[in-house]
Formats: structure tokens, sequence, C-alpha cells
């Protein structure tokens, strides 16, 4: 019986060992794919864009034709 509850300690420890190592790759990849959506450059077509639409607001409200 004694056997029995020390081998059921030492599972317990490597199933946390386990969970701990899982979580912690599981980070790692998740931290590799979070600039993945980046690299594609759309982010930068659509600063681009939003800032030349600003740019024109800007542009139309000193000169008073429309911006758009």
């Amino acid at each position: 019986m004694a056997e029995e509850q020390v081998q059921e300690k030492d599972n317990f420890w490597f199933i946390i060992a386990g969970v701990i190592v899982a979580t912690i790759v599981l980070v790692l990849v998740l931290k590799g794919r979070e600039t993945e959506h980046l690299k594609s450059g759309a982010v930068a077509e659509l600063q681009k864009e939003t800032f030349s639409k600003i740019e024109a607001r800007k542009t139309s409200n000193v000169t008073g034709t429309q911006g758009n």
C-alpha cells in the first residue's frame, strides 16, 4: 500500500512537469506566430491608405475643396 502511494506521487509530478513543458512550448509557438500577419504588407498598405486620406482631409480644410 505504501509503495502504491509513492508511485502515485511520482506520476503526479511527472504530469505537472508535462503540463508546464506543454504550456511553455505553446507560448513559444504562439509568440513566434504573433507578428506573422505583419509580414504580408497588408498592414503597411492599409496605414498608407489611411494616412493619405487623413492628409487629403487636412488639405481640403485648408483649401476649401472637397477632399474625398
